[in-house]
């Protein structure tokens, strides 16, 4: 619709002139009654200036253009002393006048100008009182800043020690307000060595995981050399630790972390990449299978009792959220009907201690506990005359029986009324050592919380050795976890 202005002998128009083109102000009724009247005498201003007999249907329609504002547009509506409040040069006709319109846009000038002045009064008077807080005569009486203040008639008799007083302040003020804002930021949490410190345990249990400063100050000292830094890194190394830990500990969105350490989102996403491949790389050692003569010296009681020192192993698997991959095959390969969700399944093994001594790579989430563990390369670490405690779905006595060990999972039911009482006893022996693993579990999950949570499918990707990043992620929170005291007791 082309718009055309309603003022008498005006041929603007809006598919033509480059013009803007407002509408009538309108009533407005929802807000204050100063509002309401505001707006109905802006409204019959607007018209009485248009000076023309316009239908009441179609005063929606009525456009005026910028060539009747002095400023060239209207202005606000509480601006009532602004010329520019209705339409006033331009008009097609003699009710208001050229003159009279100049006249008016000469007195809101001024009326401006004196506003003006008077702040500039006012904060000269203010900064005055900062500087002369109070001033003693002769006499001892005290005169206040405010009797000062109103002894000063206009700004104009300022003289020039009070002026250059002022602006000494000034200067002041403005450093101290720069040194104000560098103090808060340093007071801003870093996340450095002096944000974590010996006296506060609970907050590196908090951000980390780990159970100490001094252990965290170690795994530091243990990665530092392997990890990138350039001159244009905005963090520390101590501070990209800080932040993999973060992201692992909590599971703190990209952007997040990044207002945290005062980078971007996606510098946040590649320090974190980065330094999931440099403890990955160095943390991996730290799940380690453990010689036959060091599980026994160390083996707990309540293994002893009921197995001896022969348990090398305690297995179960594990599995991690993952988006729905867009391709059918690998949405059918990582789609698990026990968790009814797109999984990563790991397998687990801990020894007697607590520790985890063995980790497999990621495999989707359909493929049963008894392929995973006779295809991921754990049967070859057994020893002759090892015990090997699992769940009842671990179906794999025939291949552990190859390699000379022996696997203990509990009895089951299928076929029969009930258990006998031997059955009954072994049963409940294994599940009294075999429940360390799922506490294991559970304890790596609470403390990185990455692993609680659904993994985006881009975690997929592989590396040079075919290591997917969430094979990764899932390593070295393992790795993390095995420098935090065992949930296993040795008595």
């Amino acid at each position: 619709m082309v718009n055309f202005c309603a003022i008498y002998r005006c041929g603007s128009r809006g598919d033509r002139d480059k013009k803007s083109f407002f509408r009538l102000p309108a009533v407005i009724t929802g807000q204050c009654e100063k509002t309401l009247e505001l707006s109905q005498k802006r409204r019959a201003k607007w018209l009485a200036n248009v000076s023309r007999s316009i239908k009441t249907s179609n005063l929606p329609y009525v456009r005026i253009c910028s060539d009747h504002f002095i400023t060239g547009k209207p202005s606000t509506l509480f601006d009532c002393t602004n010329p520019d409040w209705a339409p006033t040069i331009n008009l097609g006709h003699d009710k208001v006048t050229e003159a009279s319109a100049a006249r008016d846009s000469k007195r809101y000038t001024r009326t401006l100008g004196r506003e003006e002045k008077k702040k500039s009064f006012d904060a000269a008077s203010a900064l005055l009182q900062l500087q002369i807080p109070y001033d003693e005569d002769e006499t001892g009486s005290t005169n206040t800043v405010h009797e000062i203040a109103t002894e000063i008639p206009t700004q104009t008799d300022l003289k020039a020690a009070a002026i250059a007083a002022m602006q000494t302040e000034l200067q002041r003020l403005l450093t101290e307000n720069k040194n104000l804002k560098q103090q808060l930021s340093s007071e801003k949490m870093k996340f450095d060595l002096n944000f974590f410190n010996d006296d506060d345990d609970e907050k590196v249990k908090y951000y980390t995981g780990l159970p100490d400063f001094c252990t965290l100050k170690i795994l530091y000292q243990y990665v530092e050399p392997y990890m990138p830094h350039s001159r244009a890194s905005v963090l520390t190394k101590f501070q990209q630790l800080s932040l993999c830990l973060l992201k692992l500990r909590l599971n703190l969105s990209h952007m997040d972390i990044g207002q945290r350490f005062g980078i971007n989102k996606s510098s946040a996403s590649r320090l974190f990449l980065c330094m999931i491949d440099v403890l990955h790389a160095r943390l991996q050692p730290l799940i380690h299978w453990p010689e036959r003569e060091q599980l026994r010296e160390t083996m707990p009681m309540s293994f002893r009792v009921n197995f001896g020192t022969k348990v090398a192993i305690i297995i179960d698997c594990f599995e991690v959220f993952l988006e729905r991959p867009s391709n059918l095959s690998a949405r059918a390969l990582t789609w698990s009907s026990y968790k009814h969700n797109n999984t990563v399944k790991f397998l687990i093994g801990i020894t007697p201690q607590g520790s985890i001594s063995y980790l497999s790579k990621g495999w989707g989430g359909r493929t049963s506990d008894k392929h995973v563990t006779e295809q991921c390369g754990i049967l070859s670490q057994l020893n002759p005359g090892d015990v090997v405690l699992a769940d009842r779905g671990f179906d794999i006595a025939d291949s552990v029986g190859m390699m000379g060990a022996e696997l203990y999972i509990p009895a089951f039911t299928r076929g029969k009324k009930q258990l006998s009482g031997d059955e009954v006893e072994k049963t409940r022996k294994i599940a009294n050592v075999r429940i360390h693993v799922e506490r294991v579990i559970g304890s790596l999950r609470q403390k990185y919380t990455i692993l609680q949570t659904t993994l985006p499918i881009d975690l997929m990707a592989t590396d040079d050795k075919k290591n997917t990043t969430i094979d990764k992620i899932v390593i070295v929170c393992a790795a993390l976890t095995n420098l935090c005291p065992s949930v296993v007791p040795f008595n």
